[in-house]
């Protein structure tokens, strides 16, 4: 994410959190500039939801953000879906993917682990056409290997909403990470 100040120069020393003001404050290029990587390689979902602001809590801010990436169009849905990384892969991911996978052990699986995991990314893509989602914090390597295993067996409908849904709880991690309380 590009983190920028006020007149949307880039900061040097950027904040790690912002309060709901400062958000609200934002110009739509800092909006989008430093919200727009909550939803994976999609800053059109903050982009839309900036037509919202004032935003008066993180929870009215997020459902905004979700609701603009459910109401879109299905092919655009679709595009956020497959933005989405293979968990445990080797390849460049999103920082923020990088650290929930990381969070999860995903970076530490065995050889063993690493090829099954591989073989049901394959298999669960080759069946959706999209990746494999989930909100990995406060999982382990065998949580996420029992889920993928269990969702390779639900309908095309029934994976596209789960996914949705797992997508909403990554984001609400991602944005709460994001906002601090106001100072006294």
């Amino acid at each position: 994410m590009r983190i920028t100040g006020g007149r949307g120069e880039p900061m040097t020393t950027p904040p790690l959190l912002w309060t709901l003001e400062e958000i609200n404050r934002m110009s739509k290029e800092e909006f989008v500039a430093n919200l727009g990587g909550i939803f994976e390689h999609s800053p059109w979902v903050a982009e839309g939801a900036y037509k919202h602001i004032p935003f008066q809590s993180a929870a009215q801010l997020h459902g905004m953000m979700l609701a603009t990436a459910r109401n879109a169009e299905h092919s655009r849905v679709e595009a956020l879906l497959r933005a989405h990384p293979d968990l445990a892969t080797r390849l460049q991911v999103s920082p923020l993917s990088e650290s929930e996978q990381q969070g999860a052990g995903l970076d530490r699986l065995s050889p063993e682990e690493f090829a099954r995991l591989t073989e049901l990314n394959a298999a669960y893509t080759e069946k959706f056409r999209f990746p494999f989602i989930l909100a990995v914090r406060g999982k382990d390597k065998d949580d996420i290997i029992q889920s993928i295993e269990a969702r390779l067996n639900r309908s095309q409908e029934e994976e596209w909403e789960q996914a949705l849904a797992e997508i909403g709880k990554i984001t609400a991690f991602r944005l709460n990470d994001l906002i601090r309380e106001k100072e006294a």
